[in-house]
């Protein structure tokens, strides 16, 4: 259900009064919010994870492991950091600027609007506002109308714990979406697909406001020659397999050394058995395709190659079985759009030069994924531009909530996660002090003694 318009328009107004109170500024206040937040998520852990099974077969197991979790350890990473962050911080002065001292401080930008995709609905609405709450904004959330039992739990558990003049959600499509894009706010925090995110930053420059896109893109996965083709494949099929391949940092196509393909299309057979079982459709940790249209595109990309392994759908389930795709060209639909289902489609080199020039002649991934030397791995990380990167592992970078987690390019701009979410939400502020029992006259017209002035400059 689309919240109305003047709804949206009164939530909007009672946040700017509120903020501009300054109650979100004391430290003891940003903590207690941290900690409802945590209280909420404890509280609701089952009513959110039923809600995931219904919009998306997504297992209890899988729905802690990827959503929760990740939210519950930001929460105690902003917990315990938070006093650190929220400290002035002190810098050098140099010599022509003496008796001043430098410092900068950090200063909530203000109202956020967060707006989230449908595949993580709880991790990547609830992550974002973790920083916004930490920063001292205001925030309203958007979840995505694709998943509507999450949005009904979250909706029913904001408004339990958080008055909406501080924390808000509005429900509905994309017709709110603009609505909302209409509006003016101090940051506007988005995830989901590069289009979209072209939108939201036209929407943002008519009112210069700051935004942080975590958008997607073709995560190319690397097997080299020194690979350990078991190893690879297990993390591989886990890493594709997850939420049905639905994940923006899912690797998206294969390039591997022509000497491992064979071996690979047997290990990862091997290894989608022993996540899933000899029947993909019958496994409860295996996500359908979130609607039928997800359904119709991503197994249309079936025809843009020969199937290795897989192959089978059943569009009455929207279930897609987790596929390798051989002899596929790089003109082909499935190598130019981003897949976000379980179709893998995969292409042999012969040596790094022709897969480093193969990546870097596209737009800039948010995941980049290479399985071989871990010291050749590390150079190569350093050539190809990405978001982020995991060497002999895939996924795995965005779930320490210690390092910033973003793309670059096409796959986004800003990061968050822990203190990167902090500043994400926040201004820092240079704030020089000076004292004033002394005041030098070298800085004054008639600008006396430049000579001695212009050396100490």
């Amino acid at each position: 259900m689309n919240t109305p318009t003047e709804k949206i328009k009164s939530v909007i107004n009672a946040q700017r009064r509120y903020f501009a109170t300054g109650a979100t500024l004391d430290y003891k206040f940003r903590r207690e919010q941290l900690k409802r937040l945590q209280n909420a998520l404890c509280k609701y852990e089952t009513q959110l994870c039923d809600a995931l099974w219904t919009d998306l077969h997504k297992s209890q197991q899988e729905a802690i492991l990827t959503e929760l979790s990740i939210v519950g350890g930001e929460i105690k990473n902003h917990l315990c950091n938070l006093k650190e962050w929220m400290k002035p911080s002190k810098h050098n002065t140099p010599l022509k600027m003496m008796p001043s001292r430098s410092c900068v401080i950090t200063e909530p930008l203000g109202n956020s609007l967060i707006i989230s995709p449908w595949n993580y609905p709880v991790q990547l609405l609830l992550n974002p506002l973790v920083g916004a709450i930490s920063a001292g904004c205001t925030a309203i959330l958007k979840p995505s109308p694709y998943v509507p039992s999450v949005s009904a739990v979250i909706e029913k558990m904001i408004g339990e714990y958080f008055d909406e003049q501080y924390v808000a959600v509005v429900t509905g499509n994309r017709d709110v979406n603009k609505e909302l894009l209409n509006e003016r706010f101090d940051i506007i925090f988005f995830t989901g697909s590069p289009a979209l995110g072209r939108k939201v930053m036209e929407a943002a420059a008519k009112h210069l406001t700051p935004v942080v896109l975590e958008l997607g893109g073709k995560s190319p996965c690397i097997i080299d020659k020194e690979a350990d083709i078991d190893i690879a494949a297990r993390r591989i099929a886990w890493g594709k397999t997850l939420n049905a391949g639905q994940t923006c940092i899912a690797p998206d196509y294969l390039l591997i050394h022509s000497s491992k393909k064979d071996a690979f299309v047997a290990a990862f057979g091997k290894e989608i058995e022993r996540l899933h079982g000899k029947d993909t459709v019958k496994s409860k940790h295996f996500v359908r395709m979130v609607n039928d249209a997800a359904f119709k595109r991503v197994s249309s990309y079936l025809n843009d190659g020969n199937i290795v392994y897989g192959g089978r759908t059943i569009a009455a389930e929207r279930f897609i079985e987790p596929t390798l795709l051989d002899n596929v060209l790089p003109d082909k639909p499935v190598m130019q759009e981003e897949i976000f289902g379980p179709i893998l489609p995969m292409m042999t080199f012969e040596n790094e030069e022709e897969f480093i020039s193969f990546v870097k002649e596209r737009e800039k991934p948010l995941a980049l994924y290479y399985f071989g030397n871990s010291k050749r791995g590390h150079k190569l990380v350093e050539r190809i531009p990405s978001g982020g990167a995991c060497i002999n592992d895939t996924i795995m970078h965005i779930a320490n909530e210690n390092i910033p987690f973003g793309g670059v390019g096409n796959s986004g701009m800003g990061q968050y996660h822990g203190y990167d979410s902090y500043l994400s939400f926040s201004h820092r502020k240079s704030v020089v002090t000076t004292p004033t029992r002394l005041d030098l006259p070298f800085r004054y017209m008639p600008y006396k003694m430049f000579a001695l002035v212009k050396k100490i400059l």
